[in-house]
């Protein structure tokens, strides 16, 4: 498996098409944020208030990769809420990361891989 390259090229039959990495990065970031029970995306906790909100901060936590068969590979390391169960949170992120990924770029997505690197106990 390899890190991807800044941009993914689909060939279709009126010219190439670029996705850059940070673009597919940044779906990830927002579909795993959107899941009940993700506190935060690992990574993007703390720092000066412009960071987190900043374009290149909301894609921490996401890394990416690209196997043999071109088919793009996530890791999410994520904070859940504390209460929730994190085999469900976890599955969920999986779910939507995957058909965010797939249906907005046509690109397929081999595996999402999540870590729950913490608990929010404040409610």
């Amino acid at each position: 498996m390899s890190e991807l390259k800044e941009y993914i090229t689909q060939e279709q039959e009126n010219g190439a098409i670029f996705i850059s990495q940070d673009v597919i990065a940044t779906i990830a970031a927002v579909a795993a944020s959107e899941v009940e029970g993700v506190c935060a995306l690992a990574g993007s906790q703390g720092g000066e208030f412009s960071d987190r909100f900043s374009k290149k901060s909301i894609a921490k936590g996401i890394r990416l990769s690209q196997n043999d068969n071109d088919e793009i590979c996530v890791e999410c390391s994520l904070i859940a809420q504390y209460g929730y169960s994190v085999l469900d949170l976890a599955k969920n992120v999986q779910e939507g990361v995957h058909a965010a990924i797939e249906s907005m770029t046509g690109l397929k997505v081999a595996s999402v891989d999540v870590n729950v690197s913490g608990i929010n106990m404040k409610k």
